[in-house]
């Protein structure tokens, strides 16, 4: 990674200075050049030169000047000739590159530490040490939307979405699996949660529209603290697997809008199966049918409202109050009743959710 930062540097360098110049590493070995075929020579003595002679030497008709960006000197500027002129090249060049492998180590160790910060993998103690070491800001406010891809991977969803969020000392993204990124998105404090998910439906636009390419995007709840991204992106992954058992046909699943099917997720399975037990007569919501389901879903949707509903699926009045009695005589619970229908609406989910069996976090 550091041999690409130095070469790019060297190599425009060629036509600046009327010398070769390069960069050498604590072996000597030349790793960066304005001479391309020179690269991957040793320089021999460098090794233990560079140990003893200073900041600055000559050796064998070339200018060597010392540079790291941590305080160990790693690297070392190389410079045709020993006169004066290579000197003061060699001592600008050094400046010039420790500052940019300063900022190249900074800005990776940055997107490093929010990596380790969101998978959990640094200790609460450690995050605000590691920081002010890195000149990062913890009390920010930042979410985290995982972006999943469905199907259609022929260009790096990874890729797109950087693309989308260039400002990498702002905005964080890397890959966890094959087909699941991570953004880590600052937003402004107290912004609308419609605002981000406007923003993560048009990262979805992007990556379908341009790139054919279908994702869905889990969003955790903002946070205010750094050490609280972790949190966030345990709130995106819940989000992305009840999406997925109750919501899927939703592109855009955030975690403050799943309502009673978050209370689902996080109670025990063994509970749930008590509860089954108990609110239906035993095998009963195994005897109903397509028909009788998709009534009742109707039936919800148009808020229990039996005039409603009927028109809505083109049946007489008494043939859905039929279908009605028909249920209560099945299951106990009459749906006109609004605590029967509460208590059928969330023993349905369950049902769904026990069906389903998702990933836990």
């Amino acid at each position: 990674m550091a041999n690409r930062v130095f070469q790019g540097v060297v190599y425009q360098m060629k036509d600046a200075i009327d010398r070769m110049v390069g960069v050498v590493d604590e072996t000597g070995t030349i790793i960066s050049c304005s001479d391309l075929n020179r690269i991957g020579e040793v320089r021999d003595g460098i090794a233990s030169d560079r140990l003893t002679a200073g900041d600055a030497f000559a050796r064998d008709g070339y200018t060597y000047h010392l540079f790291s960006s941590n305080k160990r000197n790693d690297y070392a500027v190389l410079v045709e000739g020993t006169d004066e002129p290579a000197l003061r090249y060699a001592a600008l060049l050094a400046i010039s590159l420790q500052n940019i492998k300063q900022y190249h180590d900074e800005k990776f160790d940055k997107a490093n530490f929010i990596k380790n910060v969101v998978l959990d993998n640094i200790l609460p103690g450690d995050i605000y040490a590691k920081a002010r070491e890195l000149h990062f800001a913890t009390d920010v406010s930042r979410v985290v939307l995982l972006i999943r891809v469905t199907s259609g991977a022929d260009i790096s969803a990874y890729d797109v979405v950087s693309g989308l969020f260039p400002d990498k000392q702002k905005d964080f993204v890397f890959n966890i699996s094959e087909n699941d990124t991570v953004l880590v998105k600052e937003i402004k404090r107290g912004i609308d949660q419609h605002d981000i998910e406007k923003l993560a439906a048009s990262i979805v636009d992007t990556l379908n529209g341009e790139h054919y390419i279908k994702a869905v995007v889990g969003i955790g709840t903002p946070i205010a603290n750094v050490k609280d991204l972790a949190q966030s992106f345990k709130e995106a992954q819940i989000a992305m697997e009840v999406g997925k058992v109750f919501d899927t046909e939703q592109a855009i699943v955030s975690y403050d809008h799943l309502g009673i099917a978050r209370l689902i997720y996080q109670l025990p399975t063994t509970l749930c199966e008590m509860f089954l037990k108990e609110v239906f007569k035993q095998g009963s919501i195994e005897s109903l049918d397509a028909e009788t389901l998709f009534t009742i879903q109707r039936f919800f949707e148009n808020n229990l409202n039996v005039s409603e509903t009927s028109r809505g699926l083109f049946v007489h009045r008494n043939t859905l109050v039929y279908r009605l009695e028909k249920i209560k005589k099945l299951t106990g619970l009459d749906l006109r009743e609004f605590d029967d229908a509460i208590v059928f609406k969330v023993a349905l989910m369950v049902k769904k959710y026990l069906s389903a069996n998702p990933a836990k976090y």
